[in-house]
């Protein structure tokens, strides 16, 4: 349960994290650079709507007019020509993206500019804020803009203005590349902007639709509004508009509703009511959505417009069909050169390698054809966004939680493919930009890694616990092996050098006898505690367990004077430890024998088929246990080989001479260990002096004064067992002396 818990926070967290970058500016930065620029790629160019043409000074048109490529350097009554010939040609709406705000040189090319742009009727202007970039967050789309601070906008020339059929700012924000425009400029007066405006008039014709069905719904509303014979001031009505969709929240849902049932209007009518109602009902600030590289727009060079005729071949590979389109008219050049002399051009998604941006005219056609057709980029719901990162990142956890590390990363991989193709679907079909760099590049990388190291620590941590589960039975280095095996066991045995110690508890097997199992345990639970500590203290290994016995070893590949010195030291240790444990109130007492030896042995995992046991295999381990079964002959409790203290100086140890165990054909020299030589007592010290006279009077078949020197130890240590012993055979062989043939060496019958 713990691990669910752990792989469903870390889904929570990934899902969190998704969240909480979305909301800052890093997330929206992040999605506008990488994000909307990738899916604009991905989709490529697209047609755009046939009735919106640019109408391009540039270079050709320059050279072909001998002009200077600066527009405002142009004379006007050119311009009056170029709108005399789109009104011949049926434009419905013709658009300057040029400021008249000085008068010409020549007085009369303003009045014949300004006489046919009266004439036409259908001319719109557009005006120049002035402003200040700084940054800002618009409150209701949660979008990170220039913020442009009216001050006033630069007045056009009067003769001029007063002739156009309207006129309105198309401020762009100068940030590292253009994404988005204003439809209504909050910040400076709530005015609406160029794009919206040119939509407005586009609309008029359906005008009257628009009131009926506004009076189907409340006839209140209807009466604010001028008829259409008023509306020729667009500004006035656009700000009359704003007000009426402000003041009354719900009142395009109402309208769409009445849209849908009217079955008196065709559908391009009903489009153009749409688009209407979106630029009223929608958000302020809205994202381009771009038909390509610069130029996608159809593009004429002003010449060929001018003069039509001179360019027949031209116009052959590009029909110049102006009937009922909108025309856009400004500077737009075709190769980069031409653009770094007049510099009115806007870094985008689709900037061309080269260096050519896309022009300022390009970029106010493109809104308007965003508004007319209601293909805008929008932003998916702030809501609906958070709410599928987190779900996305929760899903990257459960799925990392479910399936192994494989598995999972395909998954993980399909889930965010499967997400990236809807986001692009939407993209493409639909124009709703849903979150794509947070969730392929920070989700998904963040709950791999995650997921990965969460598994890594619980494997980690498994691992421990299995080490310390089998290091309750087996050595460290056996237990690392089987971990690093994955479980398997590894006949990897080794021929070492070792200390082999064989414990033995006096008394247990009628002690056994009278327990309840249960008591019986707990007793030897105890038992063992005291003796494994030292043996652990000191390096040593608990090799076997057998009723009331243990086996401990010391190995080395060399025969190492700190190995024997360690199993020495524990043995002492064991010895104290016993001794405290059986002064232990109100608990039987368990007398402990020790035997210690040292050699060569086999040390590893010795079994077959599905049993194996960490054993050490060879003689030493048997005579280790025939040493320590000397201990009940000769009522010590402590005793090592010749071959274990041999060179380790520090230890006190009284010799015992050699014996022959039982089974064995060689003799081994044993010792009684008795303490560090700097903590030995006197009577310690002067007993085994004293016993070493006696043995070498023994082995010299010298039994007077081997007797009387034993005598002399029991009446100071009268519970001495090697001295009991040795006495009894003294006596014996006193009393009947052993032929030639004896020799010191002392025979055990039995273990």
């Amino acid at each position: 349960m713990t691990r669910w818990l752990t792989h469903l926070f870390l889904g929570i967290v990934v899902g969190s994290v998704g969240v909480i970058v979305h909301l800052s500016p890093a997330g929206l930065w992040m999605e506008e650079k990488f994000g909307l620029y990738g899916l604009f790629h991905v989709r490529g160019a697209i047609t755009a709507p046939d009735n919106v043409a640019v109408v391009a000074i540039d270079q050709p048109s320059a050279s072909r007019l001998n002009l200077p490529m600066t527009p405002r350097l142009w004379p006007r009554d050119l311009h009056a020509r170029l709108i005399e010939q789109l009104t011949q040609a049926g434009a419905r709406t013709i658009v300057f993206d040029l400021i008249f705000d000085t008068p010409s040189t020549i007085a009369e090319h303003d009045e014949k500019l300004a006489f046919s742009m009266k004439t036409a009727g259908n001319v719109v202007l557009v005006e120049r804020l002035v402003y200040e970039d700084t940054a800002f967050f618009a409150g209701a789309s949660e979008q990170n803009y220039s913020r442009v601070v009216k001050e006033g906008s630069i007045q056009l020339l009067p003769l001029i203005a007063d002739a156009a059929q309207a006129h309105a700012p198309f401020p762009l924000p100068k940030m590292d590349r253009v994404n988005n425009y204003w439809v209504f400029k909050t910040d400076a007066g709530d005015i609406p902007t160029l794009p919206t405006v040119v939509l407005q008039i586009f609309a008029l014709p359906v005008y009257e639709d628009f009131v009926r069905l506004l009076r189907t719904i409340n006839p209140a509303y209807a009466a604010q509004l001028p008829i259409k014979e008023d509306a020729s001031d667009i500004e006035d009505l656009i700000f009359t508009l704003r007000d009426l969709f402000l003041n009354t929240p719900g009142l395009v849902r109402h309208l769409k509703i009445e849209l849908n049932r009217d079955a008196s209007m065709n559908s391009s009518q009903r489009n153009i009511l749409h688009a209407f109602l979106d630029v009223y009902s929608g958000d302020d600030i809205r994202y381009l959505n771009f038909y390509g590289p610069p130029r996608s727009i159809n593009t004429i060079p002003y010449h060929q417009v001018l003069y039509p005729d001179e360019n027949e071949v031209a116009r052959q590979s590009r029909p110049m069909n102006f009937e009922n389109k909108v025309v856009f008219v400004g500077f737009s050049a075709a190769t980069q050169p031409e653009q770094d002399i007049v510099r009115d051009d806007y870094h985008t998604v689709f900037s061309n390698p080269d260096g050519l941006y896309i022009s300022g005219v390009e970029i106010a056609a493109t809104a308007f054809a965003n508004l007319l057709e209601n293909k805008s980029i929008r932003p998916f719901p702030q809501m609906g966004s958070l709410g599928i990162l987190f779900l996305i990142g929760l899903g990257l956890g459960v799925i990392f939680m479910i399936l192994p590390n494989q598995g999972a990363v395909v998954a993980s991989f399909v889930l965010i493919f499967l997400y990236a193709g809807s986001a692009y679907y939407f993209f493409k079909e639909i124009s709703i930009w849903l979150p794509l760099i947070t969730p392929v590049f920070l989700q998904l990388p963040m709950a791999l890694f995650g997921a990965i190291s969460l598994k890594y620590f619980e494997e980690k941590l498994e691992s421990q616990q299995l080490k310390k589960a089998f290091g309750y039975f087996l050595p460290d280095r056996v237990v690392n092996d089987i971990v690093r095996n994955s479980g398997a066991m590894t006949l990897n045995n080794q021929l070492v050098y070792g200390a082999c110690l064989a414990t033995d508890a006096e008394s247990y097997t009628a002690l056994a006898e009278k327990m309840e199992p249960q008591q019986l345990g707990r007793l030897m639970n105890s038992y063992y505690a005291v003796l494994f500590d030292p043996v652990k203290q000191h390096n040593g290994t608990v090799s076997d367990v057998v009723g009331d016995a243990m086996l401990a070893i010391w190995a080395k590949t060399s025969a190492s004077t700190d190995l024997r010195k360690d199993a020495c030291l524990a043995c002492l240790d064991i010895a104290a430890a016993i001794e405290r444990f059986n002064l232990t109130a109100n608990q039987p007492r368990l007398p402990t024998r020790m035997g210690l030896h040292f050699g060569e042995m086999l040390l590893g995992n010795i079994g077959a088929l599905h049993h194996f046991e960490y054993r050490a295999v060879g003689d030493i381990v048997n005579t280790t246990s025939r040493i320590q079964g000397v201990n009940k002959y000769l009522g010590t409790h402590l005793l090592v080989s010749g071959e274990v203290i041999t060179g380790l100086d520090e230890f006190l140890v009284r010799p015992l001479g050699d014996f022959l165990l039982t089974g064995k054909s060689t003799p081994v020299n044993l010792f009684e260990l008795v303490t560090h030589k700097q903590s030995a007592s006197q009577l310690q010290l002067w007993l085994c002096d004293t016993f070493s006279c006696v043995l070498r009077a023994y082995q010299n078949q010298q039994w007077t004064e081997a007797c009387d020197g034993l005598n002399e130890i029991l009446n100071l240590v009268p519970g001495d067992g090697p001295s009991k012993f040795f006495l009894d055979n003294c006596k014996k062989y006193k009393l009947a002396p052993p032929d030639d043939t004896w020799n010191s060496i002392i025979c055990i019958e039995s273990k």
